[in-house]
């Protein structure tokens, strides 16, 4: 009997990442693919992107509507509670053997927590990394203790989750899923690119993508109109705009993007959701990419493209030397992006090796979903690792 796994996806992010994953499951002759989408794929405001996932082929067994009514944090907290109720009921209809879940957005954390409670054994990917400005990082390694199976995208990040008392022999170093997908995506040219989105992309373009800093009160504004700010003394560079996720004060920075737009007579182009294709396309014909979004430390460097990394919501990632991080003040922000665009920096950027890449991580983790023996899934045991500590009584 096929050991059925369900793969978990709460918006176009952890999609774009998972895709060549779950076309390795659908093909497997050993496993049975079910598809749970929930979160932003199922938002208006979002771009509906649950339509990307059809058009890829395949067939989405549970839609689940969180609610995503609000970006305040009462607002999430209801989406959560959505999210518990649906989740476990679509658990119960599925009868996965397996929940797959990615990464460390509050959908997934409460899609861990169903799962936890239906006794359904998870297997995370992408944990032990550290988002120190983001919420995210709670979440990240709540679901790590609530998981049973650990695919790291770097031996340090596998480390992590041991010392967080998890089973070496259940942590699994693979690389990111994420560069798989560039090394096998067949990219647009930069003109087909420009007609697709329907932009002029000028000889050089920046990717910019800013998701609020969550653990800061009330800074996310001043923030991002800085950078706007900064951005306008580069006037020879077009933007390519990626709106925010649903993160709170997600709604003020897709607002002030827009009115950047509105008065950029057409230097500036702003997305919902670009798709993977058009996305990595134009990360790879950028001259760099700008903001605080993980595809800047994870992917760019594979792409050759330098990133300015702002803020500290990315802040204890594992990065290349191709990735040059600064605060959020206007002059500060201005001057490393003139470093960032240099011909030295780029030169550097041509050169850099990626600590994130791995050798067909789709495949491994496809096979030990596969392989892995799931007769004991209750987690009973903490891992102990031998430490030292000392201090005064």
């Amino acid at each position: 009997m096929k050991r059925r796994v369900c793969v978990f996806t709460g918006s176009r992010a952890d999609y774009g990442l998972l895709k060549p994953l779950m076309n390795e499951i659908q093909r497997s002759p050993e496993l049975d693919l079910r598809i749970l989408v929930s979160g932003a794929h199922l938002s208006n405001d979002f771009g509906m992107t649950y339509k990307e996932i059809e058009e890829d082929g395949f067939i989405i067994d549970e839609k689940i509507d969180i609610q995503l009514i609000s970006d305040t944090p009462q607002g999430i907290c209801n989406s959560m509670g959505h999210g518990m109720t649906g989740y476990s009921e679509a658990l119960h209809r599925l009868e996965p053997d397996l929940v797959v879940i990615l990464g460390d957005r509050y959908e997934a954390f409460t899609m861990a927590a169903a799962a936890t409670v239906c006794r359904v054994p998870i297997a995370h990917i992408h944990g032990g990394e550290t988002t120190q400005g983001a919420i995210d990082e709670a979440f990240r390694h709540s679901i790590t203790k609530m998981s049973h199976i650990h695919f790291t995208s770097t031996e340090d990040y596998g480390r992590r989750v041991i010392q967080l008392g998890e089973n070496p022999e259940r942590v699994i170093v693979t690389g990111a899923l994420g560069i798989e997908s560039i090394l096998n995506l067949n990219f647009l040219s930069k003109e087909e690119l420009a007609e697709e989105l329907d932009f002029d992309l000028g000889d050089h373009f920046l990717l910019v993508t800013y998701h609020p800093v969550t653990l800061e009160n009330n800074s996310s504004k001043n923030q991002f109109q800085n950078l706007l700010a900064a951005i306008e003394q580069f006037p020879d560079c077009q933007i390519i705009f990626t709106k925010t996720n649903t993160d709170p004060d997600g709604k003020i920075i897709n607002s002030l993007t827009d009115k950047f737009v509105e008065k950029s007579n057409g230097r500036a182009k702003a997305f919902t959701s670009l798709g993977q294709l058009k996305y990595l396309s134009a990360m790879k014909y950028a001259s760099a990419v700008v903001g605080n979004s993980s595809s800047g430390i994870i992917e760019a460097p594979s792409l050759k493209v330098p990133t300015l990394n702002i803020g500290d919501r990315q802040k204890g990632r594992t990065r290349a030397n191709s990735i040059i991080d600064c605060c959020t003040d206007k002059n500060d922000i201005i001057v490393n992006l003139q470093k960032v665009l240099s011909g030295d920096f780029n030169k550097l950027a041509l050169q850099v090796e990626n600590p994130y890449e791995g050798t067909a991580p789709a495949k491994n983790i496809t096979n030990i979903l596969h392989t892995i023996d799931l007769s004991n899934t209750l987690k009973k045991e903490f891992y102990d690792i031998n430490v030292i500590i000392t201090g005064n009584r």
